[in-house]
């Protein structure tokens, strides 16, 4: 679980990036839950954009990635969802406590 500092950092260190992966009208299906948390392995923390054909809510999305991966939900802006999973192997982020 993260804290507010936390998730205020992941935030910032989020923001100059772009989307990775789009969701669109089909949802979320189990090939994009693999695709991205092999993505989050090799990043740690990722934008995801809802495109506005998706036929889910934004936080429907956000709730079916964090389960499907085991992310942590950094925050959800407008259609775009920030993701943070610590990697395993490839460790670049260092939290603030």
């Amino acid at each position: 679980m993260l804290t507010g500092k936390q998730k205020r950092y992941l935030r910032s260190e989020a923001h100059h990036l772009s989307p990775i992966f789009q969701v669109g009208k089909g949802g979320v299906n189990e090939n994009m839950v693999k695709q991205i948390d092999e993505a989050l392995e090799k990043r740690e923390l990722m934008k995801i954009s809802v495109l506005q054909n998706c036929e889910w809510e934004k936080t429907e999305v956000a709730d079916a990635l964090v389960e499907g991966t085991g992310a942590e939900l950094v925050q959800v802006i407008g259609s775009t969802i920030v993701l943070y999973k610590e990697s395993k192997e490839n460790k670049q982020i260092t939290l603030p406590r």
